[in-house]
């Protein structure tokens, strides 16, 4: 989202970039967020609560608390804030609000939108694939492909419009995955789905050449629908020569404080000998699967660069340690930190395949960077994504529902090693497409233009 900004600062559009409090301060504390977008002066923050307290770890199971506090707390909150803030006002050199632009499963936003007949632009974060298997939910269930009830997870799922030869109910967003239709996530997700077509416009961070099948048929519910991805691409073509490392570091959004000392380790290693491992900002592990990982990973014998994040193990205290009969061997071939400047790590010339939770951020920075994925989805859209990635793109493989020594060890061997050059040849050709479509001309390039030219006939 804060790309997206940044893409409609650079077209000429006044921005105020509405955030949580808890989000606010750990970029502010982790990047140059405030001087990097002082250049833009049509830019603002607005922060807002969340609804979950400080303390409240934001990960693992405990992500999903954030939608109905979200529901509870946030939207409330929205409203009061957009009156209180004189948001239909002129304001010095600012306009008044002409256009919101809201995350898909904000309804509030739309709500608040439709009843100050603003124009609504709903950005759905997620995969191409995984919001058409999510609007699709009702056909899911009445087919009676779910509740799932833990059975026949290898059963095709045929339900979905596109997708009837390559789902099978363990592929279903992460959602999906209950044994009571009633459960309160499941019903939030279902009803945040089903209402975007509301929405004047959506917004998609994915490309054509990349999922214009299932863009097809998005299309017959939502037509201006606008793909101007991969946008962390997108912005260094817009931003073209000025794109320096200073001038594009915010692009990371970092919410952890990035530990670049990875980057010399890099450069002493192999061309394209070494696998870079995160698993993204909410994955938690438990001790027993870390322990599973380091052992597949320093078995398998590859070079090994692994993000750790100081809250991404749960158990026994002190889980995070390296465990001391790993030590040795890791330190001969493998580089441990908390967390890393992830699309310069996927850049690097060393880097030659990523061991991934297949979230769609990291999925599309890995395609970008012509790098091979190996998927091992925690929750959410990456179930689908993975699939995605083995079957149909075929750039990678996916391990999801294990986590197994031997079976680590295998899949690490195969991407890197017995299938290295098939993947890489095809990671390759999927860069080139990223790239053609964010370049002058190209289709992600022509719709961002497209999208700026209707929000500023929204303008009064």
């Amino acid at each position: 989202m804060l790309r997206l900004a940044e893409l409609l600062c650079l077209a000429g559009l006044d921005v105020t970039y509405i955030v949580s409090d808890f989000c606010h301060n750990r970029l502010l504390t982790h990047t140059n967020v405030s001087s990097h977008f002082a250049r833009y002066p049509g830019f603002s923050f607005q922060t807002i609560s969340d609804g979950l307290p400080d303390d409240h770890p934001r990960a693992g199971e405990g992500f999903v608390d954030i939608m109905p506090a979200i529901k509870m707390v946030t939207g409330p909150l929205f409203k009061r804030m957009m009156i209180e803030k004189g948001c239909f006002a002129s304001s010095g050199t600012r306009s008044p609000v002409t256009c919101i632009i809201a995350d898909g499963v904000l309804s509030f936003a739309g709500d608040f939108a439709e009843e100050n007949g603003i124009a609504l632009i709903y950005f759905r974060t997620v995969s191409a694939c995984s919001f058409w298997a999510c609007f699709c939910m009702p056909q899911v269930i009445e087919a009676g492909e779910i509740p799932l009830k833990g059975h026949g997870m290898e059963l095709a799922v045929k339900s979905v419009p596109g997708m009837e030869n390559i789902l099978r109910r363990r592929d279903l967003p992460g959602f999906y995955r209950v044994d009571d239709l009633d459960d309160t996530t499941f019903q939030i997700i279902k009803t945040e789905t089903q209402q975007t077509p509301r929405a004047q416009a959506v917004i998609l961070n994915t490309f054509e050449d990349l999922e214009g099948p299932i863009l097809s048929h998005i299309r017959k519910h939502m037509p201006r629908l606008y793909t101007i991805g991969p946008n962390h691409f997108h912005l260094t073509a817009r931003l073209g020569a000025k794109a320096t490392e200073t001038e594009t570091l915010i692009s990371s959004a970092s919410l952890w404080e990035e530990d670049r000392s990875c980057l010399d380790w890099l450069d002493s290693q192999p061309p394209k000998s070494v696998i870079y491992v995160s698993f993204g900002s909410i994955t938690i592990v438990r001790r027993e699967q870390l322990l599973e990982f380091w052992y597949g990973l320093v078995n398998s014998g590859q070079r090994f660069l692994w993000v750790v994040r100081p809250d991404s193990i749960m158990g026994e205290a002190g889980g995070g340690k390296i465990p001391a009969e790993l030590e040795t061997a890791t330190k001969a071939r493998g580089y441990m930190v908390g967390w890393a400047p992830q699309l310069e790590v996927l850049n690097h010339p060393s880097v030659g395949g990523f061991l991934t939770h297949g979230g769609w951020n990291s999925t599309l920075e890995s395609m970008a960077a012509g790098v091979p994925m190996l998927c091992w989805p925690y929750f959410a859209d990456q179930t689908i994504n993975s699939r995605f990635v083995s079957e149909i793109w075929k750039i990678g493989l996916d391990m999801k529902d294990t986590c197994d020594r031997v079976i680590i060890q295998k899949m690490v061997a195969e991407l890197m090693h017995a299938r290295k050059d098939e993947f890489l040849r095809r990671a390759d050709a999927m860069a080139k497409l990223a790239r053609k479509a964010v370049t002058q001309g190209g289709t992600s390039y022509n719709n961002l233009d497209s999208l700026v030219e209707f929000i500023e006939s929204t303008i009064i």
